[in-house]
């Protein structure tokens, strides 16, 4: 399996008609493969890019992750900036789009979410590119970077960190969903679950503040950060 492009997502609004208009970015890297670095605070070991669009859009995802309530309980409104950061094939960046506006990534991948915003008239789309340490989003425009099953594969997690902190407006959110490695319940291999113990050690370091956990999904952790106002 080819792992050598991710491809990301951001949204942006460009003018107000009943919320946000907004346009879709995505950004893409090359991503060096390595056998499972691990990351030098925590020791976690970083997962690996997941690039099964089959198992991204499986049918068990809705019960397994409950997407909507995620975000009802994340609070994505409208006319909000919103970064979906790792986007995949789209599962969740349709959502985002809705709402807010009127890995490593094959080209297949970009193709499906092409083809999702077309089914469902969501002309804003606007690739950029990127790399693997910065995702290139404007500097303090951003109100909210969601990172939904990704940042346990970022193979920079340090770098990337500290570019969506400079994007982030202050008080920006930066939300993490995960998996929780802390239920030994849950049928996903450990490197691709998280603990909120190791998402606090990494992400504080990086110059965020840690808000809440929400643990009111079937499987998977809501963490969320802010980048301090000052």
């Amino acid at each position: 399996m080819n792992h050598s492009v991710r491809r990301w997502i951001r949204l942006l609004p460009i003018g107000v008609v009943l919320g946000a208009v907004s346009f879709f970015a995505g950004l893409s890297f090359v991503a060096r493969q390595s056998a499972n670095p691990a990351h030098p605070l925590t020791g976690r070991r970083v997962a690996g890019i997941a690039t099964d669009a089959q198992w991204m859009d499986r049918a068990s995802r809705e019960d397994e992750e409950q997407p909507e309530r995620a975000l009802d309980l994340i609070g994505i409104t409208p006319g909000m900036i919103v970064a979906d950061i790792g986007a995949g094939s789209g599962y969740m960046s349709t959502r985002l789009a809705r709402r807010v506006g009127p890995n490593d990534l094959q080209p297949s991948l970009l193709q499906i979410l092409k083809s999702k915003l077309q089914q469902e008239h969501l002309s804003n789309v606007e690739l950029v590119l990127g790399n693997e340490g910065d995702a290139r989003l404007p500097t303090s425009a951003i109100d909210l970077a969601l990172l939904v099953d990704v940042y346990h594969e970022l193979s920079q997690p340090q770098r990337m960190l500290q570019s969506i902190r400079r994007a982030l407006k202050p008080d920006g959110r930066l939300v993490l969903v995960e998996y929780r490695k802390e239920d030994p319940g849950i049928p996903i291999a450990e490197l691709h679950r998280m603990s909120v113990a190791d998402a606090r050690a990494e992400v504080e370091a990086e110059g965020f503040t840690f808000d809440k956990a929400i643990e009111q999904l079937p499987r998977q952790h809501i963490i969320v950060f802010r980048r301090p106002a000052h």
